[in-house]
């Protein structure tokens, strides 16, 4: 593998222009066809095996002139001086009702006063608004013409607020989220290198590799089926990993020009030894996300696999197009400055003419491997145990979708939910619908009717509506709202009972679906699938890391190291968003369960960021210990050419996850808060302090492969042990990757 990458590196830096055309041309032609390319069809969120879908799908056969899973609005009329059954209010009311039926795509509105929609005071109403197409069809002047008709009926007196899937949403956090992270990322890397052009290069082929596969995603959207939202992952996790990326192998010819190598030979050693470790990190990362299909839900499989694919080209990006840029660069791009200088004393007696020796002043790297080597049981108990109390809290997690009453109240959509909340109950922001089939033969009249007294007199029920039949009159749909909040735990238990032989009879099938009851489907689904797609996603990667370090202790110790960040990513989710610890800190409008989604997201993105810097920080530290075979000197060696880019890197990702937390959507704040402090902790607790204690602690027998096992496993050479052959140092200059003394050299 080295061998293969020395020389594309060298083939890339001597035909850097070539290259660079080539990867040009591919972004301007990805570029044109986008453009030409038809719209991307609307997102596919259903989720086949769950009882709600089963429901949907039978309303889409049997009620065809209803769209089960059409886009929805819900306004609220309250009045706070008198009923809205007062004529002036019951006008003003009819009025808005009379304007949302004739706003375009809309199929259908309900008058409060024929629906009995009317809380038992009298002062709030509502209007249930039905769209004929999704809310990712939801034409930009059917958004405004609802929030135009509200804006109307508050000028007459009315407190009117809408909720529901087709009112606009300004999502703060989103485009200026990526901002802030580009800057905080640009901040860290010319930090990191101390120049503008070295620094330039990872932002520039991050941003062009990203924009490549948008594009391309973007042609094949309608040909694959590919929805909407399919480039979100991919562009949030290939500007990641190509920022990383591209950091690692800039870093490393940087460090081998500081030792002596031309600048040919510097890119083509860079790319054969860094280069290999992103080769199989990107590996890593790509079976995670190529993993995400076992879920079993479409839309989260197609963002898997486009961001799989994104992630390959960030690889491909990073071993030639960066030699290629760093060729065009030239001295531009300059070495990297010796870690350590002389020694005060030395200095001084240097002066006054006396003979000195004076070694390297440790840099804080190299003196906090030393630290944490000299005593590693000591940290390995004090870091394990300080993450698994972090984790904790997992073992109580709570999953659920996020609806309303997660918003701030200072949405319309979060109003709204409190006003039907305080007017009618909590669980008529979350309603039920009940399909009733009769059975082969059977009377869906009798059954239906039979259904709806079962399910009225169910604890936790508070009202039934009358049943809805089709034109074939075999099927019939019943409203069910509950007594309980949408998301709490009594709700759940309702459904589950509902769905139970009781409420069905014997004469007629009954399905539960709704907005409540698929959010629950897809809770269980996911919690059901995060044990078998964690299990695949660490195999598969032990097995690939068991080749890249020769090693059984080495990938064991990555894989306890991932979980233990992982439980203390959750661990922190659970106190911050479920338990509302420290909540008005992080924006937390109302704890709640945590976003069902968000486990195995976070599983699939720290996994992957969490393998790239165990690969490249380990690797340096094999490459050390194959030098002199002294385990405890090597750790200390690869931590210190190596820990500063993996630090600026994981900074990179921090800031930018970080950034989505100025959301006003909590889903989007989860998010970014998981992912941050995942990263956190994987990479300053894990990677650069139980990994070189662990390491430390096994000393030779990490590094060992039994015999059996190791005429099995091929020989990759990540540490590009082959290239010692390839263009030798200039005399007198230590070669990158070369072990350094345990102590500085006394001053004599």
């Amino acid at each position: 593998m080295a061998a293969f990458l020395y020389k594309t590196g060298k083939f890339s830096f001597r035909w850097r222009w070539l290259v660079t055309v080539l990867w040009a041309g591919l972004f301007v032609v990805a570029g044109v066809l986008a453009s030409r390319a038809d719209p991307p069809p609307p997102n596919d969120f259903s989720m086949p095996g769950t009882e709600a879908q089963q429901a949907y799908d039978l309303l889409e056969e049997r009620f065809p002139e209803v769209r089960a899973d059409g886009a929805t609005a819900r306004v609220v009329f309250r009045s706070d001086d008198g009923k809205v059954t007062a004529p002036d209010r019951k006008r003003a009311v009819e009025d808005a009702v009379r304007a949302l039926g004739e706003a375009p795509q809309v199929e259908r509105v309900t008058d409060p006063f024929r629906t009995g929609s009317v809380s038992e005071d009298g002062t709030t109403a509502y209007a249930q608004v039905s769209y004929g197409v999704t809310a990712g069809e939801l034409a930009d002047t059917s958004r405004e013409a609802l929030t135009d008709t509200v804006e109307e009926a508050r000028a007459k007196g009315l407190t009117v607020e809408a909720g529901g899937n087709a009112v606009s949403e300004t999502a703060t956090g989103g485009r200026s989220s990526e901002a802030v992270g580009l800057a905080v990322a640009a901040l860290v890397l010319v930090i990191t290198f101390g120049a503008l052009i070295a620094a330039g290069l990872p932002l520039l082929t991050a941003l062009l590799g990203v924009g490549v596969a948008t594009c391309v995603i973007k042609v094949l959207a309608a040909p694959l089926e590919l929805g909407g939202t399919t480039s979100v992952l991919a562009s949030m996790l290939g500007l990641a990993v190509g920022i990383d990326y591209a950091l690692f192998v800039v870093s490393r010819y940087r460090d081998e020009l500081a030792h002596g190598r031309n600048r040919e030979d510097a890119a083509a050693h860079a790319v054969g030894t860094a280069g290999s470790a992103v080769v199989f990190a990107g590996l890593t990362v790509v079976i995670a996300l190529a993993a995400l299909p076992v879920v079993g839900i479409p839309a989260l499989s197609q963002m898997g696999l486009a961001a799989a694919a994104t992630v390959a080209l960030a690889v491909l990006i990073a071993v030639t197009l960066i030699p290629a840029l760093l060729g065009i660069a030239g001295k531009r791009v300059r070495p990297a400055r010796a870690r350590g200088s002389r020694t005060r004393n030395g200095k001084r007696r240097a002066r006054e003419g006396a003979s000195v020796t004076v070694g390297p002043r440790p840099s804080p790297s190299a003196r906090w491997a030393r630290f944490v080597t000299r005593r590693p049981l000591a940290v390995l108990l004090v870091g394990g145990t300080a993450l698994v109390a972090v984790a904790v809290p997992a073992a109580a997690l709570e999953l659920g979708l996020p609806g309303d009453e997660s918003k701030p109240t200072s949405t319309t959509q979060r109003r709204a939910y409190d006003l039907l909340a305080d007017g009618f109950g909590p669980g008529f922001n979350g309603p039920l619908t009940a399909v009733v089939r009769a059975d082969d033969g059977g009377d869906a009249q009798t059954a239906a009717r039979d259904a709806a007294t079962r399910i009225k007199a169910t604890d936790g029920v508070a009202t039934v509506s009358p049943p809805r039949f089709n034109d074939t009159r075999d099927t019939a749909v019943l409203t069910v709202v509950p007594t309980t909040a949408p998301g709490s735990e009594e709700t759940t238990d309702l459904v589950h009972t509902l769905r139970g032989p009781e409420a069905a009879g014997e004469d007629a099938e009954v399905l539960i679906a709704g907005t409540t009851a698929m959010n629950i489907d897809v809770s269980q689904k996911l919690a059901e699938a995060l044990v078998p797609y964690v299990a695949l996603v660490v195999g598969l990667a032990f097995l690939l890391l068991i080749a890249v370090f020769r090693s059984i202790l080495v990938p064991l110790k990555a894989a306890l190291g991932f979980l233990l960040s992982i439980a203390a990513g959750l661990g922190a989710v659970v106190a911050v968003f479920q338990w509302g610890w420290l909540g008005e800190l992080f924006g937390v409008a109302v704890p709640g369960p945590v976003m069902s989604i968000m486990p195995i997201f976070m599983v699939g993105v720290v996994f992957g960021l969490a393998m790239d810097y165990e690969v490249f920080l380990v690797t340096r530290m094999r490459e050390a210990y194959l030098e002199d075979r002294q385990p405890v000197r090597a750790v200390v060696s690869g931590f210190e050419h190596s820990a500063r880019v993996v630090a600026a890197a994981a900074m990179i990702m921090i800031s930018v996850f970080a950034g989505f937390m100025g959301s006003d959507e909590q889903m989007v704040k989860t998010i970014g808060f998981g992912l941050a402090i995942a990263v956190l902790f994987d990479a300053f607790v894990v990677r650069m302090t139980l990994v070189p204690a662990v390491l430390a602690l096994l000393g030779h027998r990490a590094w060992r492969l039994p015999r059996w096992l190791d005429r099995w496993v091929p020989h990759v050479d990540v540490e590009g042990e082959g290239l010692r052959k390839h263009a030798p140092v200039r005399p007198g200059v230590t070669p990158a990757g070369t072990v350094v003394p345990a102590e500085p050299y006394e001053v004599r």
